[in-house]
């Protein structure tokens, strides 16, 4: 199974140079599947590929993988990466928290191609720096959707703050410097998402969008308290009241899977949200007591393999070229026992 996954991975690679995974939504820049998403495909695709068993001894793996970190590292220098901008809908900072959360594993791996590792180091400080100047002026956090104005206090998304989150916990534990400020900010506003239901409002402080329903939070809910848990912030009991909401409203989250548009009613729930949500189920398990695990595995890769193709891929949009992020993202959904968990951010320090 996933073999079988690793395969189509390695079969869709694509670009000029056939270095890259593009993730493919509505969004365009100029026409164009805007870079933060080309980055950002990668890096998902590439990690995807190194945790799979066997990555070590299987050449056309790794030189795919080269391949992807040069993609990545020569990415940066794209004008719309750069991170003085203006604000407005943009995605450039998917690129830099699933870029650093892949180059911060392949170093923790020690799977760093030597001819790339000067700029490897780099884009890891690159990302970091980057992840830093982005965030959302007083509030903290980070949103793909923000108001224009680089100054503008906007509200901060739990979807998108969770992720790089952990990418900056991960990367403090691997030696890297973080501005603790902007961690313990984003935190915050993680908590304050939090509704008094145990939901997570979909962007916004406390008192913003008050009435957020559970069955279009589930995804929002795992990452969340996965992160807060990490973070010192949360506990176990409402990590498994995420999973257990995440099982029990999965139906809502399937009538979305692969459909056109982005949020539509009942519980404004867009299709990328499906395997995302898979993601950090998986991840979410992992944090419960180790008797509750098996089970909870158990029905969580139940549902996973509901919407796996013939042909054994998986994909949550209606764009062909998505198979690659929903692919791997499902693999990595069912290697995650064996996968380590990302770094506490108040316990595993360098």
């Amino acid at each position: 199974m996933i073999a079988i996954g690793v395969e189509h991975i390695l079969k869709v690679q694509e670009g000029e140079t056939h270095a890259e995974w593009p993730y493919e939504g509505v969004y365009r820049v100029r026409g164009e599947i805007p870079i933060g998403y080309r980055i950002g495909g990668t890096a998902l695709c590439a990690t995807a590929l190194i945790r799979a068993p066997g990555y070590a001894t299987d050449q056309e793996r790794v030189d795919a993988v080269h391949r992807a970190v040069k993609f990545i590292i020569d990415g940066c220098a794209h004008p719309f990466m750069n991170p003085i901008y203006d604000g407005g809908y943009d995605v450039r900072g998917w690129g830099y928290t699933c870029g650093l959360a892949f180059l911060v594993e392949l170093k923790t791996r020690n799977l760093i191609p030597a001819d790339l590792a000067a700029d490897v180091e780099k884009t890891i400080r690159w990302f970091i720096d980057a992840i830093c100047t982005t965030e959302i002026k007083q509030v903290g956090g980070w949103n793909y959707a923000r108001q224009q104005g680089r100054d503008v206090v906007s509200p901060p998304s739990p979807f998108m703050t969770a992720p790089t989150l952990l990418a900056l916990f991960d990367a403090r534990k691997a030696g890297y410097e973080v501005n603790p400020s902007v961690v313990d900010r984003a935190v915050k506003t993680l908590e304050d998402a939090r509704t008094p239901g145990g939901s997570f409002r979909y962007s916004g402080v406390e008192g913003a969008n008050s009435n957020e329903p559970t069955p279009g939070a589930v995804g929002r809910m795992l990452a969340s308290e996965t992160t807060l848990l990490l973070a010192g912030k949360s506990s176990v009991a409402n990590v498994r009241g995420a999973i257990d909401a995440f099982i029990v409203h999965w139906e809502w989250l399937e009538k979305r899977r692969a459909k056109p548009g982005t949020h539509e009613p009942p519980y404004n729930i867009a299709p990328y949200y499906f395997y995302y949500a898979h993601y950090y189920a998986a991840m979410a398990v992992e944090l419960l007591p180790q008797r509750e695990r098996a089970e909870y595995r158990r029905r969580i890769n139940d549902l996973l393999m509901k919407t796996r193709h013939d042909d054994g891929t998986w994909n949550d949009r209606v764009f062909e070229r998505s198979s690659n992020f929903g692919t791997a993202m499902g693999i990595m959904a069912l290697m995650m026992p064996d996968t380590p968990l990302p770094a506490r951010w108040n316990i595993d320090q360098p």
